[in-house]
């Protein structure tokens, strides 16, 4: 996982853990959901894989842009624990 985030994004990634996982049909496969601490923050898209790549605030979330994913994705229950992590 550090790994395809920094060949991706050039993002350095420390603490890693899984969150959840989701049924993906394509190809009858599973998507595993995880939270990383980054170590650096500066994107660079560096192997065409990915067409954008940017950070968001809570507040940014929370006010409705950008369009967050569907509430049964795995995307978006990472999304809603991490808000959620800053009201504790």
């Amino acid at each position: 996982m550090r790994r395809e985030v920094y060949e991706e994004t050039n993002i350095r990634v420390g603490a890693v853990s899984y969150h959840s996982s989701q049924p993906w049909p394509f190809p009858s496969s599973l998507m595993l959901g995880f939270m990383a601490e980054a170590t650096s923050s500066e994107i660079i898209l560096n192997d065409g894989e990915l067409e954008d790549a940017r950070w968001f605030t809570r507040k940014e979330l929370r006010s409705g842009f950008p369009k967050l994913p569907f509430q049964i994705s795995i995307a978006r229950r990472l999304v809603d624990h991490w808000l959620a992590a800053d009201d504790n």
